[in-house]
């Protein structure tokens, strides 16, 4: 585990106290929209109306604060010919300002899990936790349950 991000975060850091309970769904449906249009890319175009310009807080080990940062990360990616996609959303779980997108897809050509938690204030994506865990060939698991 990294111990601290480029911007100085953990990846465990960040306000806890939940928020704008009356918000949950409409929460819920905007990054769920979000995670469609840009994680999945159906319309990479709308990224920077999710955020408040540059102000975002990326709790990821390997990528800086901000719009900046994410874009930074993305390209070193791409430069490595690293191949990061999102395939599916298998659930998007919520309360408040918090919610939680439980996806898959690949990363470097690997079977891969996401599980991406957002905080929502204002009607935007102001901070991002995450957790990426490759997904074990069937016949290298221990068991049958599915990720899923």
């Amino acid at each position: 585990m990294v111990e601290k991000t480029p911007s100085n975060h953990t990846m465990i850091d960040g306000p806890v106290t939940i928020k704008d309970i009356d918000k949950t769904d409409a929460n819920k449906e905007f990054v769920k929209s979000y995670v469609e249009n840009i994680l999945l890319g159906n319309n990479p175009g709308l990224l920077t109306s999710y955020f408040d310009g540059d102000n975002y807080i990326q709790h990821s080990p390997h990528i800086a604060d901000g719009l900046s940062g994410l874009h930074a990360a993305l390209q070193a990616l791409k430069e490595k010919n690293i191949k990061f996609e999102y395939t599916h959303v298998h659930q998007v779980l919520g309360e408040g300002n918090f919610v939680l997108t439980v996806s898959e897809g690949l990363f470097n050509d690997q079977p891969t899990a996401f599980y991406d938690m957002f905080r929502v204030e204002n009607g935007k994506i102001t901070e991002h936790w995450d957790v990426i865990e490759a997904i074990l060939p069937a016949e290298k698991r221990k068991n049958l349950n599915s990720r899923f």
